[in-house]
């Protein structure tokens, strides 16, 4: 078991704090964030040329070190050797939060097994910003991240997550944006989908519609810029809605949902729409 209480360390580790950085915009960055920068020990970065600029930006002029996917092993150790003598790093990736698709994940879980805290510093986030701009359900989501390239790689992710009930978020390039919309196609059928571009930038776009819709837009229009797919749930099918409560009593299948955290009222509502009866009806049977 690992307990950490990030502000009351009284250990005699430095702190590896995680720095969002913008994603585009650079007024996205946070007071709180230029303030780690300027005060850790060492600013590990998964391109520090990039970084560099910003920094240069934001007139920071702290050490700066690699910490990428090729060479995260013989960097992490070093990195992880500094904090257990007591010095700060901070780790940005080339935007956004890293450890969200980037090796950053790595180093949090050699922190961790080495009894270092970890502290986030939150900030701008391309796949939450174009959720909450896609205009699908943002009650329930998957992030899945980038795909894998190779055809039967990619075809395996799809089906893992084909039939969850959740709105599912996926990261893309522009030169491989259509060949994977097709793929998502083929495997998902026509879904609702947001493809969400150059976010907080001057060419912020959205298109929203059917896959069909967004395929057509692309044969139309050259992909520029990063994408993040936002891609909207499948219709459950009915036997597939009933196939796990049918044997349930219905004080029963009240009683899952509210074992999976749901409040009584909303357990109601949930157990109605499985049933297809009306709330009122499964509230005065519970009575």
């Amino acid at each position: 078991m690992n307990i950490q209480q990030s502000f009351r360390n009284a250990g005699n580790t430095g702190t590896l704090y995680l720095v969002a950085t913008p994603i585009g915009n650079l007024e996205d960055i946070t007071y709180r964030a230029v303030r780690v920068l300027k005060e850790a020990d060492w600013i590990a970065a998964e391109d520090t040329r990039q970084t560099r600029k910003l920094l240069s930006h934001l007139e920071i002029s702290n050490r700066l070190v690699s910490y990428h996917e090729h060479n995260k092993e013989a960097s992490g150790a070093e990195l992880i050797r500094r904090m257990e003598a007591g010095e700060s790093v901070a780790l940005v990736s080339d935007a956004g939060l890293p450890a969200i698709s980037d090796p950053g994940y790595d180093l949090v879980r050699a922190a961790v097994e080495h009894s270092i805290p970890v502290v986030p510093i939150p900030g701008a986030n391309a796949a939450l910003s174009a959720l909450i701009i896609s205009g699908l359900p943002t009650d329930k989501f998957v992030f899945v991240g980038f795909l894998p390239r190779d055809k039967k790689g990619m075809a395996k992710e799809l089906s893992l997550w084909k039939d969850v009930q959740a709105t599912v978020i996926f990261y893309e390039s522009p030169h491989r944006i259509v060949k994977t919309l097709k793929e998502i196609r083929e495997a998902w059928g026509n879904r609702e989908v947001a493809l969400v571009r150059e976010l907080t930038k001057k060419y912020e776009e959205v298109v929203r519609g059917r896959l069909d819709d967004c395929l057509q837009h692309l044969d139309e229009v050259e992909p520029l810029g990063e994408y993040c797919i936002v891609v909207g749930a499948g219709e459950a099918e009915a036997d597939d809605r009933e196939a796990w409560w049918q044997e349930l009593t219905l004080e029963d299948h009240v009683e899952f949902y509210i074992r999976q955290g749901e409040d009584r009222k909303q357990a109601i509502k949930r157990a109605a729409q499985d049933r297809g009866v009306p709330k009122r009806e499964v509230y005065n049977q519970l009575l």
